[in-house]
């Protein structure tokens, strides 16, 4: 099509760059590949990685290895199930979008205002970590300042084009990239060397001469599942950003099966050499095992660097929090679920009004930060209230592929994309969630965040009640999905 040429169908028109549905802007394809693959990356690496290792492989020991791959296995196939559904039908931009579909208009509007909030808390709790950061760089700092800071470089980073965004989260996830290769090269070296430190002697053996690989029981190993969880939030970026992609049925699949080489590598690898040069009785909750791995290596500077990195991520993390906010808010008010107004884009294609909605809620970080006992305690509370939600959306992906292999056979048939296992793996990843639930159970710490949850579910039923009578969200809703099943008109 020709720059400024106008075409229509139906009641949806596209003129230019500018798209309609109606009366609705549609977001723009601007990610390249590179931006999609790094952005699965980054996505996949998370300031749990960071900062709650420590806290992981104090509780679990070397167990927590298989604690990594077992959440990064079943979470393959949540990310599997999710490619099949967004490759199915070109026109879903959001995981609102096929929930809403395949499972009704509960569940777009569950799904959707759940991932909102999942991120905003994660966002929370991110600002949180970088304050923490921040104050073992600069000490004795305000810890309001790099808080405030931090919400107002971020509403500077994703108010411009999605081209942008995509840009700095390519740098923001290949520093964090260059990091973690960093820390497996210098400890293989440490290894090989046998560096002498006063923990002992830096060698694959420490992995199981300090109490086996399940020091601490089969409970141990279940205490490992709580924070870990949270260190995979933000896998399904991908699906997210599927909507600006370039190019999805090539790029989409690409980086959802790169995933678990990602996490061999990045969470697994990382975690074996950090044990194998310190044993893992040295690790203690709330210290990053990075840092003080490179300053065991008298490598103060690389420590100081690692810092900046682990600032780095978590400001990566709060970025894409907030792209994949403002995108979810677009998609609820497109259907009638969120106000009007966050259905308007800006003239450079960029939902500006989410956006600010999602930034003043990060603002209650800050807030945490001086209420709590510790940053280390209100990170904990934050990020186990952050997990249960994910975990929710998850199961909507797996429910709503359920209801797609019922009901609409023909495209599961003919799909080029294929979940393997099928219908039999989404019971297995089901009752791996609820295996996860249960040891939310045996911390205090992760009981009380999992028994404050419920109270979001309860405000969003109460939401929901009063949403699903009013004229504006019946009509837009009905229009949005008869748009999604309309096979006469083209996905943008």
């Amino acid at each position: 099509m020709t720059e400024g040429a106008t075409v229509t169908s139906n009641d949806r028109t596209t003129t230019g760059d500018h798209t309609t549905e109606g009366d609705e802007q549609h977001l723009r394809r601007a990610l390249s590949n590179r931006h999609i693959q790094l952005l699965a990356i980054g996505g996949a690496i998370g300031t749990g990685l960071f900062m709650g290792s420590g806290k992981t492989i104090s509780v679990a020991g070397p167990s927590v290895i298989f604690v990594y791959m077992i959440i990064g296995f079943m979470l393959f196939f949540v990310m599997r199930a999710m490619g099949e559904l967004l490759l199915s039908n070109l026109k879903y931009k959001s995981f609102s979008d096929f929930a809403s579909d395949l499972l009704g208009p509960w569940a777009g509007f569950f799904t959707g205002w759940t991932y909102w909030f999942c991120w905003v808390v994660t966002g929370v709790a991110d600002v949180i970590a970088i304050a923490g950061y921040t104050d073992a760089l600069i000490p004795g700092i305000p810890l309001w300042i790099p808080g405030l800071a931090v919400i107002v470089i971020l509403l500077a980073l994703n108010l411009p084009t999605v081209a942008a965004f995509g840009e700095m989260e390519f740098w923001f996830a290949l520093i964090k990239i260059i990091a973690i290769v960093a820390l497996i090269v210098t400890g293989l070296v440490m290894i090989f060397t046998g560096f002498q430190h006063d923990a002992g002697t830096a060698s694959f053996a420490n992995l199981w001469d300090h109490g086996g690989m399940f020091p601490h029981g089969f409970m141990g190993f279940v205490a490992g599942f709580q924070i870990a969880v949270f260190a995979f939030v933000g896998v399904e970026l991908v699906g997210t950003a599927a909507a600006e992609t370039k190019d999805p049925k090539r790029n989409l699949p690409k980086a959802i099966n790169a995933i678990p080489i990602r996490i061999l590598l990045f969470y697994v690898g990382a975690l074996i050499i950090l044990m194998a040069v310190t044993p893992w009785t040295e690790y203690v909750a709330g210290e990053s095992p990075f840092i003080a791995m490179f300053a065991l290596a008298g490598l103060g500077i690389a420590a100081t660097v690692v810092n900046l990195v682990v600032l780095t991520s978590a400001m990566s993390s709060a970025n894409s929090g907030i792209y994949s906010t403002s995108r979810m808010v677009f998609g609820l008010a497109q259907d009638g679920d969120a106000p009007r107004l966050f259905a308007r884009l800006s003239k450079r294609r960029v939902p500006q009004n989410a956006l600010f909605l999602s930034c003043i809620l990060l603002l209650s970080g800050i807030v945490l930060i001086y209420a709590g006992e510790d940053i280390g305690t209100a990170f904990d509370m934050v990020t186990t209230v952050s997990a249960v939600c994910f975990m929710f959306v998850w199961t909507i992906f797996l429910c709503s592929y359920l209801s797609y292999r019922r009901n609409r056979p023909d495209k599961a048939a003919s799909s080029a994309f294929k979940m393997p296992g099928g219908t039999v793996m989404v019971f297995v990843v089901l009752a791996f969630f609820v295996f996860v639930l249960w040891a939310l159970t045996t911390q205090p710490d992760t009981l009380t965040a999992l028994l404050v949850t419920p109270i979001w579910f309860a405000l969003l039923f109460v939401a929901w009640l009063f949403v699903r009578r009013s004229t504006n969200h019946l009509t837009r809703h009905a229009a949005h999905v008869a748009y999604l099943r309309d096979d006469t008109t083209d996905a943008d």
